[in-house]
C-alpha cells in the first residue's frame, strides 16, 4: 500500500512515539485534510496533518536529542492532558518537542528517558528484544526467600488487554505469567529487580499478587544508561558515549530508526 501510517508517520517526525500517537488519535487530536484522522490511516505526501490546529511538517523537525531525566512522584509521563497531574513533558519545558520513551507509572520515580527521535521508544520497548531495565523496590511488608524466589521465576497477573479494549471500548484485562527476571535482596524489605519486558505497572502487579504490594518504586537504570547522581526532578542529555551504545544495542531495530548518533544534540547545558 502506498503512504506511510499516521502513527508511524508522527513518530518520524519527532511528535510522538507510535503508542501516543494512538492515543491522540483516540482522543480525536489529528486531522488530515481537516477531517479528524483514524488509527491505521495512512499518509500520502500530498496530505496535510494537524495535531492540535498545527501543522506538522518536516521543516519543523528539529535536531534529535536524548535526554535522561529523575521522574518525581506524581509527575505523568504522557503529553496528554486528560490526567490533572503534571505531565512529564510540560514539566522540564525543554525548549525543542520531545516525548518519553516508554513510561513510569503516576506513583514511581528514577530514570526515564525523551527524545525526538522517531523509533527510539519502539525500540526500547519492544519486550521480544530482552532489553534490560532495573529498578529497587521496597515493599510494605519483609520481603521472604520464597517471594524472591517466585518474582524471579515469574508470577500470574492480569494486565490490560489493549486490542480488546480498543476493539469494546471498554477495559478489557488478560492473564499472562511474567517473564523470568533476576531479583536480589537488598535489605529486610527492598529488593533489586532487572525486567526484560514492561507489561502495564507490571511490579506493582507482581508484588501485590504475592500479597505484598510496593511502597515505593524506583528505575535506576534503562539498558546502558544509569541514573546515577542525577538529583530528582532534573534531567540531563546523554553523552556521545551513551547513545551510541544505546544505538548498537537497538541495531536490531535499525529499520526502524531515524537520525545519525552524529548529529545528536550532546550539549551538556541542563
Amino acid at each position: 500500500m502506498d503512504g506511510i501510517r499516521i502513527n508511524k508517520y508522527l513518530s518520524e517526525h519527532g511528535i510522538c512515539s507510535r503508542r501516543e500517537a494512538d492515543r491522540l488519535l483516540e482522543a480525536g487530536r489529528i486531522l488530515v485534510n481537516g477531517i479528524q484522522a483514524v488509527p491505521g490511516q495512512r499518509i500520502m505526501p500530498e496530505d496535510t496533518v494537524e495535531l492540535d490546529g498545527r501543522e506538522v511538517t518536516a521543516e519543523e523537525r528539529d535536531e534529535p536529542v536524548v535526554l535522561a531525566f529523575h521522574k518525581p512522584r506524581g509527575i505523568v509521563c504522557t503529553t496528554s492532558d486528560r490526567d490533572r497531574a503534571p505531565n512529564i513533558v510540560d514539566y522540564i519545558g525543554y525548549p525543542v518537542r520531545i516525548y518519553p520513551v516508554g513510561r513510569l507509572d503516576k506513583e514511581s520515580t528514577g530514570l526515564i528517558l525523551l527524545t525526538n527521535i522517531g523509533g527510539l521508544s519502539d525500540g526500547i520497548s519492544r519486550a521480544r528484544e530482552f532489553h534490560e531495565k532495573e529498578y529497587i523496590v521496597r515493599c510494605r511488608s519483609r520481603v521472604t526467600d520464597a517471594f524472591l524466589k517466585q518474582m524471579a521465576e515469574g508470577v500470574r497477573i492480569d494486565v490490560p488487554d489493549v486490542k480488546k479494549s480498543a476493539l469494546s471500548g471498554e477495559k478489557q484485562m488478560r492473564s499472562v505469567v511474567t517473564r523470568k527476571c533476576s531479583v536480589c535482596r537488598i535489605d529486610e524489605d527492598s529488593f533489586r529487580i532487572i525486567l526484560t519486558q514492561g507489561y502495564n505497572r507490571q511490579i506493582r502487579r507482581m508484588c501485590r499478587a504475592l500479597g505484598n504490594p510496593v511502597e515505593d518504586l524506583k528505575r535506576i537504570r534503562i539498558m546502558n544508561i544509569k541514573l546515577g547522581a542525577l538529583p530528582e526532578g532534573k534531567y540531563r542529555i546523554l553523552s556521545r558515549e551513551e547513545t551510541e551504545g544505546l544505538m548498537q544495542a537497538l541495531q536490531g531495530n535499525k529499520k526502524g530508526m531515524k537520525g545519525n548518533t552524529n548529529e545528536i544534540n550532546h550539549s551538556a547545558e541542563l
